[in-house]
């Protein structure tokens, strides 16, 4: 199974959707922030992954391609429906990631929102009454036409872009910060975090297989793991995708209430 990462990231015309079918979102949230994202859901995502935000308090959030799930890919071996209970049991959040892993710019639009659909179908099915709130593009930036298909599917919609949420941003268009693209430098990273803390910002970590000898689109235990205690120690909240989207819309109705 060939589950591509978005190769074509920072590609000028695979950014075009950043600025059209906009739902603005003002992050100003002191102190910073961050939400720990895996795509496909590799089952060491969880199992190894999740053991390590434990242990500094944070849950995460699981972007599922139902579609494939129980089957092995590049990042290994996909989480299964038992996996699926466990996340819940531990406080995760499940996200969506297209029923089929549908590649977010080549897509043609009606068959994107379809599988948007049917991935909602199919958690419905394996868990009754069951609520995707969150989205990840699949592989790339998406088309904008597919960020118009599934605007009104999801409270979130999360990108790439290697950058932080700040100021004004984009529900339907988050950006996120690709742990497997820092190469190993814990450095840019913790640079990143207290610029976020400093500018009241959002981080979206995102990233794959979690294991000592990673796929190119995952990174190491050891490196998770002083991601994590750096963001931990820093003062940072650390909440799944959409908890982190309650956290600053309380923020802002609070500050619209005091003003």
């Amino acid at each position: 199974m060939k589950l591509p990462m978005r190769s074509m990231l920072g590609h000028p015309f695979r950014n075009s959707a950043y600025l059209m079918f906009q739902s603005p979102l003002v992050v100003r949230h002191k102190p910073a922030l961050i939400s720990f994202t895996f795509d496909d859901c590799p089952r060491s995502a969880l199992w190894t992954g999740g053991a390590i935000l434990r242990d500094v308090g944070a849950t995460a959030t699981y972007y599922l391609s139902l579609g494939l799930l129980g089957q092995d890919s590049p990042s290994g071996p996909l989480m299964n429906r038992n996996d699926m209970d466990a996340a819940l049991q531990q406080g995760h959040e499940l996200g969506c990631h297209t029923f089929s892993h549908l590649h977010s710019w080549r897509t043609d639009a009606k068959a994107f929102r379809e599988s948007v659909l049917r991935n909602q179908a199919a958690l419905d099915e394996i868990i009754p009454g069951g609520r995707f709130r969150s989205f990840s593009y699949p592989i790339s930036e998406p088309s904008p036409l597919n960020k118009r298909a599934i605007s009104d599917q999801f409270l979130t919609c999360r990108s790439g872009g290697q950058r932080f949420n700040r100021g004004r941003a984009d529900r339907n268009q988050l950006s996120a910060y690709f742990l497997e693209m820092a190469r190993g430098n814990l450095q840019e990273v913790r640079d990143l975090i207290d610029a976020a803390n400093d500018a009241g910002g959002w981080i979206i970590f995102a990233t794959h297989d979690i294991v000592p000898q990673p796929s190119r689109y995952g990174c190491t235990p050891s490196f998770l793991e002083a991601v994590a205690r750096y963001a931990a120690d820093s003062g940072a909240r650390m909440l799944p995708v959409t908890h982190a989207l309650d956290a600053i819309l309380e923020r802002t109705e609070l500050s619209a209430h005091t003003n």
